[in-house]
């Protein structure tokens, strides 16, 4: 047998040494700034949450169980969560459907009408929730409401007398009914950017192979915006579960005990009950946690669409003898939806008192003019809440981009500050902008009664929905493109700026937006951060709401609602351009 060459016989491993592991990949620069930028504001959420809990658990430097023990003992407690999970729940399920198949038909049929079709859906999202419970209120109370008034009148023609009603705001439909208005924009926006995201290839190949319309939708549509669609659901369990205006408008006069409604009173109340508060708080985080798992196991399964190399235009399915009748049900609902409360808002604002026998020859402009114009407080509070809301919304989509990737391809750390940073959407607003009187109001920091605690309240406060929007935009760019430009010899930010930054841009622009109307339209938090030396719309609308005077909370919240839809309407414009822009081309790195 002839003998095998030296140099080619496999050379015997040593037993004594151990097996090198693989090293680690240094981390770039860019990785080091996003673990830098999460850990910052990571810790901005925590930090306040540490000073209430440190606050409730230790009295005189031990260990005190007693809030807890409290906050079981709270009458009514099993009523109270049941109905807080029913309304929040059913308010979900119910706007995820209107909102998805809102989304479908304005991206994948010939029905849409164009920017209408793309804002009116949203304008709901844009009134502050108080005002708009409000709105609903002035529509539906059951004898001085507008709409009630109209269709006793229509009844009384054709012989059926009513002295109130038919319909009842003050019921568990009509707080369902108003929850579920709140939620359908989140539901759509995030919806829409998803399918505008979707390769459209995909269902062209399952209308060729014979699948009808709803078969593609249920087969391969929705599986394909899963990322999306969770993003969708974990945002309107948080908003739900933190909703404090309409359950205080609706829900008490409906006799519905709400979880948020009870911490608030909990606080409010004389002395305060600052641990039944946070007990109540903490119970959410377990609802909330296990929507936020399921999300991430959503979005982690991979068994999505994602953005290829190649963009192709969307082959738009024509309705024929349907178009008409969707396009009537569309324009019904936003008027039902968005038209008729804000109508609503408008004549009492116009009027100057609220009846349902309207003089129309007395309507005048005497009223805004009162509330916006001569009243200097409200001016300035118009002022300082556009200015938080561009400057903190652009602040949060940017954070939470950086850390959406970061997360994406990180370890036990990503996943760590991730849920650092979504933890405050879990407790009450409230209790969170006690956290930030505790821990940066006072020495050493002396920011109580200024505009920068405000915003970092509200980076705090929204950046986990931004965050959300953020996961949903990276989860939908695939692997092929920011592989090739690394290979090219491109770096991570520079992919990031190249590739991630033009395919995430719709998803983002929409996440802009959910935070920029919601940091303008704060109530919650700014009722306890802001005062007379820094006033935002949020703390006037309370202050006026508290006074009784519906002509100039409905004058304030119709001028808030024009300012709201100008911005979001252009944001809308640029999401839809932008959908266009963001085929990538050849990073230049790569060349």
């Amino acid at each position: 047998m002839p003998s095998v060459p030296t140099d080619l016989r496999p050379v015997p491993r040593s037993t004594d040494r151990p097996a090198r592991r693989p090293r680690r990949r240094p981390v770039s620069a860019f990785g080091k700034v996003s673990i830098g930028i999460a850990v910052l504001f990571a810790a901005l959420a925590l930090y306040p949450l540490g000073a209430v809990v440190h606050r409730l658990l230790f009295s005189g430097g031990s260990l005190d169980l007693g809030p807890i023990r409290e906050t079981l003992a709270e009458p009514g407690l099993v009523a109270l969560l049941v109905n807080t999970i029913v309304v929040v729940v059913a308010s979900t399920a119910i706007a995820l459907v209107i909102g998805t198949v809102l989304a479908w038909v304005n991206e994948r049929t010939d029905a849409r009408m164009g920017v209408l079709t793309d804002a009116l859906p949203m304008v709901p999202f844009l009134l502050p929730p108080v005002a708009g419970a409000i709105g609903w209120v002035l529509l539906l109370s059951p004898r001085a409401g507008y709409l009630n008034s109209v269709l006793r009148d229509l009844l009384g023609a054709v012989g059926i007398t009513m002295t109130e009603g038919p319909f009842d705001i003050y019921s568990w439909y009509g707080l369902i009914g108003v929850y579920t208005i709140y939620q359908v924009p989140y539901a759509f926006m995030l919806a829409s950017a998803g399918l505008r995201n979707l390769d459209p290839s995909l269902e062209e190949q399952s209308r060729v192979s014979g699948a009808g319309p709803l078969r593609t939708l249920r087969k391969v549509t929705m599986p394909g915006v899963q990322p999306s669609l969770a993003g969708a659901v974990l945002l309107m369990l948080w908003s739900g579960f933190g909703l404090f205006s309409i359950p205080a408008v609706i829900g008490t006069g409906a006799d519905i005990d709400i979880l948020s409604v009870r911490i608030v009173e909990s606080l409010a109340e004389y002395p305060s009950r600052t641990g039944v508060a946070v007990g109540l708080s903490l119970i959410v985080v377990v609802f909330v946690a296990l929507a936020w798992w399921a999300q991430r196991l959503v979005v982690g399964r991979g068994r999505h669409a994602t953005v290829g190399g190649k963009g192709q235009r969307v082959s738009r399915i024509r309705l024929g003898r349907w178009r008409g009748p969707v396009r009537a049900l569309m324009v019904l609902y936003l008027v039902v939806t968005t038209v008729l409360p804000l109508v609503a808002l408008l004549i009492v604002s116009l009027t100057g008192f609220w009846t349902t026998k309207i003089n129309w020859g007395a309507l005048g402009f005497d009223a805004l003019r009162r509330a916006i114009i001569d009243d200097s407080t409200t001016q300035e509070a118009l002022l300082n809440s556009l200015g938080l809301g561009l400057l903190g919304a652009t602040i949060g989509i940017g954070v939470a981009a950086v850390v959406a990737l970061y997360v994406s391809k990180a370890g036990r750390l990503g996943r760590f500050l991730d849920g650092a940073i979504k933890f405050p959407s879990t407790l009450s607003h409230i209790v969170l902008a006690v956290g930030f009187v505790l821990a940066l109001a006072g020495p050493p920091f002396e920011l109580g009664g200024t505009l920068t605690i405000l915003l970092l309240a509200y980076l705090a406060l929204y950046l986990p929905q931004a965050a959300v929007a953020a996961d949903a935009a990276v989860a939908q760019v695939g692997g092929e493109l920011p592989e090739a430009s690394r290979v090219g010899g491109a770096g991570e930010a520079r992919t990031f700026r190249r590739v991630y930054l033009p395919l995430m841009l719709p998803g983002l622009i929409t996440g802009w937006a959910l935070l920029f109307v919601r940091m303008i339209g704060d109530l919650t938090a700014s009722s306890i951060l802001a005062g007379t030396g820094n006033p935002v719309v949020g703390f006037r609308i309370l202050e006026i709401y508290q006074n009784g005077s519906y002509a100039t909370l409905a004058a304030l919240s119709t001028v808030l609602t024009v300012i709201s839809c100008a911005v979001v309407l252009v944001v809308m414009v640029l999401s839809r351009r932008s959908a266009r822009w963001s085929t990538p081309t050849t990073p230049t790195g790569a060349r």
